[in-house]
């Protein structure tokens, strides 16, 4: 990776220059061809405030240029803010790059005939989840107490049951050994 820095109308001292090489170091991690990175770093003044612009500028191979901007009044928030946006923008198409393949119905098919003739209907079927039903049983309005004594000799930790207004209720033990009636 080449890396120019360069500097219009500021002084780029020893500091700002490592500042710089270690931020764009840290564009390494995405495992994504770079070619090389241009830095510069510019003074402007726009009504009557005073301050600096950063731009970055990475090349890809095999990819379009990523060109970062970044106006501030300090030249490191500059820089920071500037490499977290090449950042974003470097993890987005690393991100595209590696999670959006997916295999089509011709290269399943291919694979499977490649490895023993699988048939893929079947495996789909064994992948939907499974509906089993269920009879419903009547609920008949329950006292409070009852419930509270139901729960406390079996080991579950609530109770959904139909009061006497028939209000849906649920009785539920608490982390404080209490019980709840919500």
């Amino acid at each position: 990776m080449n890396i120019s820095l360069v500097g219009r109308h500021v002084e780029l001292t020893d500091a700002i220059k490592q500042h710089l090489n270690a931020s764009i170091e840290t564009l390494k991690k995405f495992h994504l061809d770079i070619i090389s990175v241009m830095a510069v770093a510019s003074a402007n003044e726009r009504k009557g405030k005073i301050g600096v612009s950063v731009e970055f500028t990475i090349n890809l191979a095999g990819k379009n240029s990523v060109v970062i901007k970044q106006n501030e009044t300090d030249l490191y928030a500059a820089i920071d803010i500037a490499i977290d946006r090449a950042q974003k923008a470097l993890r987005r198409m690393h991100d595209r790059g590696t999670d959006h393949h997916k295999v089509g119905i011709n290269e399943a098919k291919a694979q499977s005939q490649a490895n023993g003739g699988i048939d893929l209907s079947r495996e789909s079927e064994n992948l939907e989840d499974e509906i089993v039903p269920v009879e419903l049983e009547l609920y008949k309005p329950r006292e409070i107490g009852d419930v509270l004594e139901e729960l406390k000799e079996s080991g579950k930790m609530f109770e959904i049951f139909l009061d006497h207004e028939d209000k849906t209720r649920v009785l539920y033990k608490r982390n404080d050994g209490r019980f709840g009636l919500y």
